[in-house]
């Protein structure tokens, strides 16, 4: 399954990150809808927002860099999906 979220606020960290493998944080905007993907074969992340309906305001954290975190609204959830490759982001 997959969830997507709109980014509401995110801290000035993500945007200074420059580690090769955390450079991704550079591209989080706020506004911007990101896609959350989960095997089907595997339990659902903590906080994906399964039971929230759009008003909640749900908290991530971006992995590799615990200075680069945010809030996010859940916009839909989809049983199947394909998350564009170019935008991939990993969050806890």
């Amino acid at each position: 399954y997959c969830v997507e979220f709109r980014t509401e606020r995110l801290s000035q960290h993500c945007a200074r990150e420059r580690r090769p493998h955390a450079r991704w944080m550079q591209y989080l905007r706020e506004g911007h809808t990101v896609c959350v993907a989960r095997d089907t074969g595997t339990q659902r992340c903590a906080g994906d927002g399964h039971n929230a309906d759009g008003d909640k305001i749900l908290h991530w954290e971006a992995v590799g860099n615990s200075r680069c975190q945010g809030t996010w609204k859940k916009v839909r959830q989809l049983e199947e999906c394909s998350c564009p490759a170019v935008h991939s982001f990993i969050f806890t």
